[in-house]
């Protein structure tokens, strides 16, 4: 009998009840796969139900990785089989969107390549922190000649502005933390040495207030966020499974 026992690969730390830490741990590259996205909307499905936690953090366990890209090695029926989320979006968006809206004040702290759908889940996130000497961001898929389906295009025009952010889009190039900082793709950047104080201290702040949940709700407009993101990119995220799959197709339109 084959052994189908797929490893842990996101781990769920509870700092204390109101503060969360959650750690992707998949060598060498922490690539995002068919077989990761259970293990995230476990995560972000415990985010959304839980009544204490305020405050969560996204981190790495992985040398010069926060996450990657999605496996493209991973046959494609894999992701393609997979059944929409509550939004009706493909998985991966869902969880986005869901994480996105969830009333937690969720914490990207960057340290390595967040790159695709690593840097999708940092911008779905509240907060981004990098580290000055080890980040860099990028949505490459335009490069790679497939469509970046997990929400960027809605979100970083709000960020950083519609030029800067085609340039990230067309330009496809790594983005390292203290230009990221400069753009207003991460919230700051800090010498590496100093980025896990920095942010375990916020969150821990964060963690202490009353009123977290509720604040975050009246200062982010992250509803309007989550239709565009459903309405720019419904067709396209549908097509990012079929496109992987069909290069020839790919070719036939350059």
């Amino acid at each position: 009998m084959t052994d189908t026992t797929i490893a842990k690969q996101i781990l769920l730390t509870k700092q204390s009840p109101a503060y969360w830490r959650v750690t992707f741990d998949h060598p060498s590259l922490n690539i995002f796969g068919p077989e990761t996205i259970p293990q995230l909307d476990e995560v972000i499905t415990a985010i959304e139900t839980d009544e204490d936690v305020k405050v969560v953090v996204f981190d790495s366990a992985v040398e010069g990785f926060f996450l990657t890209h999605y496996d493209f090695v991973a046959p494609v029926e894999n992701t393609t089989r997979l059944p929409p989320g509550p939004t009706g979006l493909q998985p991966l968006p869902d969880m986005l969107v869901r994480l996105s809206r969830a009333p937690v004040v969720s914490i990207a702290s960057i340290r390595g390549r967040a790159t695709g759908v690593g840097s999708e889940l940092a911008l779905a996130c509240d907060m981004r922190f990098a580290s000055r000497e080890k980040a860099i961001l990028s949505q490459w898929e335009v490069g790679a000649g497939i469509v970046p389906g997990g929400g960027p295009m809605a979100r970083l025009p709000r960020l950083m502005g519609r030029g800067r952010a085609l340039e990230v889009l067309l330009g496809a190039d790594d983005i390292p933390g203290d230009l990221a900082e400069r753009y207003g793709y991460v919230n700051r950047s800090f010498p590496d040495a100093d980025l896990d104080a920095f942010v375990d201290a916020l969150a821990t702040r964060i963690a202490s207030f009353d009123s977290g949940r509720s604040a975050k709700q009246s200062a982010s407009p992250t509803w309007r966020v989550c239709r565009l993101t459903t309405k720019s990119h419904r067709s396209g995220l549908c097509a990012l499974p079929r496109s992987c799959g069909q290069p020839h197709k790919r070719r036939s339109r350059n």
